[in-house]
């Protein structure tokens, strides 16, 4: 049977979706899927053969390519190889491995951890095995793809509240059943939008409504708090989230992902989750770059100071220019649009002057919200970043967007 002679829903959704694909690259508007040809040392990159400065990473404290964490990857694959061939639950467990989850319990100061071979994996499974038919969730209008089908997949009841809207989450918490299983889960740091979650709030929450909190860290490890350690420090609130997820992939230039939690927790999605039982390990030279990647944050703070200096100058500076950045207190900075077509033009004219940023249109996020998603890092410098500054504001005014 030919697939694209077979007129039905699946294929007209296809269909569509190449027709849009296929008129992006018409005009020049298709920014995705780019090859990056080398990371060079700070934030630039070569791509189609020119040198750009990158500003569309999650290299957050700018760990990528790190002496000491390239060199124990490096002293990984000497000991062990390059992949375990294996589950964990079999013959694929390396000392390595649950060094890394020592390192990452402590970090994170809880009982035990546990590590998976993605982030939207962890979401996923952690979400689908803790919770059922019969239980309810509540998830932040604008968390992460990966927590909204974790939250689907489970088969509960899924109610989600209007983003930060703490009134909204206490009335959908009062109205669920108190004698079922609930819980609550949202973004640290929200990856569109750049703000923080209300944690001393949804805290109080969950315990008058007796929920469990799951926080998700993907974009707040190594940018909020003193030392990095996420949105914990940065409240000065140690208790209250009962899950505590993380990635891998982010400022931890790795890949995978991880929860920390209590030992029961965690002994129990060892043997209960199904993509902890079913995949294989993460490969030696991935868990020996994370573990080290925790050990250079608590190192090297310098790193999380100039994180925040940069962000502070990369908000306040597109602002000033009269952009339109949200809410956003992090290094995750939208500058609005509107349009697709607005945010495709503006990229291409970043682009076109060395400026590396990528957009974010419908349906990732509500049409008339489409926006460049700029990221700023510990490696970038002053003027690199008013040169970043000026170029989308230059563009910007060509456009119209400010004065």
């Amino acid at each position: 049977m030919d697939i694209q002679n077979t007129d039905n829903a699946a294929t007209r959704r296809i269909a569509a979706l190449k027709d849009r694909v296929t008129l992006m690259k018409e005009h020049d508007y298709y920014f995705y899927n780019q090859p990056i040809e080398e990371i060079l040392e700070g934030a630039k990159v070569r791509v189609k053969g020119r040198v750009m400065g990158m500003y569309g990473s999650y290299s957050y404290l700018g760990l990528v390519n790190h002496p000491r964490i390239n060199e124990a990857a490096k002293k990984a694959v000497d000991k062990w190889g390059t992949g375990t061939n294996g589950v964990r639950t079999l013959a694929g467990t390396l000392t390595l491995h649950t060094e890394l989850e020592e390192t990452i319990s402590n970090f994170k100061h809880t009982e035990a951890a546990i590590t998976y071979t993605s982030g939207y994996v962890t979401n996923l499974t952690v979400i689908s095995t803790l919770m059922g038919r019969g239980d309810y969730v509540f998830s932040d209008k604008i968390n992460h793809a990966s927590i909204v089908d974790g939250c689907m997949m489970s088969g509960a009841e899924f109610r989600r509240f209007r983003h930060n809207d703490m009134e909204h989450l206490e009335g959908l918490l009062k109205a669920a059943p108190t004698d079922i299983a609930k819980l609550v889960i949202a973004d640290s740091v929200f990856s569109m939008d750049g703000d923080i979650i209300d944690l001393p709030t949804t805290i109080q929450l969950c315990k008058k409504y007796n929920a469990w909190l799951m926080i998700d860290e993907a974009h707040s490890v190594g940018v909020l708090g003193k030392t990095g350690r996420g949105i914990e420090e940065y409240f000065g609130i140690y208790e209250g989230i009962d899950i505590k997820m993380g990635t891998l992939s982010k400022t931890i230039p790795s890949v995978g992902g991880y929860v920390a939690g209590q030992k029961g927790l965690i002994e129990y999605l060892r043997h209960g989750s199904r993509a902890y039982i079913f995949s294989a390990a993460l490969p030696p030279a991935q868990a020996a770059a994370a573990n080290e990647s925790f050990k250079v944050i608590l190192d090297e703070p310098w790193r999380i100071e100039k994180l925040n200096q940069n962000t502070k100058q990369f908000i306040g500076g597109l602002k000033g220019r009269g952009f339109d950045t949200l809410l956003t207190e992090t290094a995750i900075v939208p500058v609005l649009c509107g349009t697709d077509e607005r945010a495709f033009e503006l990229t291409k004219q970043c682009q076109e002057n060395d400026v590396f940023v990528l957009p974010v249109v419908s349906p990732a996020v509500q049409e008339g919200l489409s926006r460049l998603r700029a990221t700023v890092t510990a490696a970038h410098e002053t003027s690199e970043i008013e040169r970043a500054m000026d170029v989308i504001y230059e563009a910007g005014k060509k456009m119209g967007m400010v004065k």
